[in-house]
């Protein structure tokens, strides 16, 4: 005669707890699972852990396995426009500016000032100048300090060539040269400004 099981009421699958085989009944649910054929010669999976406490009883399984990680490219570097060399300027230009017959749209007198202050104002002037359309400006920089063991001599006349050469003023000049002593000599310098290109 066959044993009845008592009948259990409908809970909701939350309420209902998953009750642990006793050692018979795992020993007779092996015997059985042996004896059955599968229906399509699949490989066995493999065992896997008891479901949590509050899981369905037959709500499908997850696999655990470590997500691989996701590649993820850098932006692309924004292109930057290839600026030609420095250009010096040409004899018969600096000729005619020498002689004004060719004409200083502007003029900048940076000596006197600290490094920092050079720079910035420098940057600003030729940004203005390219801005408006400026051809030909003066950058005065000063002989620098004569005389005194520790003061250094022409730091901003040694500098501003070296600035003009940077990227952020080469997008705004085009080439220079020393200006002729009339407008500064040493201490100073034509600087040809680049168009504004539309």
């Amino acid at each position: 005669m066959k044993r009845r099981l008592p009948e259990t009421p409908d809970l909701p699958p939350a309420m209902r707890r998953r009750r642990n085989l006793s050692e018979e009944e795992r020993k007779l649910w092996e015997s059985v699972a042996r004896q059955v054929k599968p229906l399509r010669a699949s490989p066995r999976l493999p065992q896997t852990h008891a479901p949590v406490e509050g899981t369905a009883a037959g709500a499908p399984l997850v696999s655990m396995r470590p997500l691989s990680p996701v590649k993820i490219s850098p932006p692309p570097k924004p292109q930057v426009p290839t600026l030609p060399p420095l250009a010096p300027i040409g004899r018969r230009e600096r000729a005619q500016l020498s002689r004004g017959k060719k004409e200083i749209d502007a003029r900048i007198d940076l000596h006197g000032m600290t490094q920092t202050r050079a720079h910035r104002a420098l940057l600003g002037f030729l940004q203005h100048a390219h801005r408006v359309g400026f051809a030909f400006v003066l950058v005065i920089t000063g002989k620098g300090k004569v005389g005194g063991a520790d003061s250094e001599r022409g730091v901003l006349r040694r500098q501003v060539p070296q600035w003009l050469a940077l990227p952020e003023f080469r997008a705004l000049v085009v080439g220079f040269e020393e200006a002729h002593i009339g407008h500064g000599g040493e201490g100073a310098l034509y600087v040809r400004v680049r168009r504004v290109r539309y």
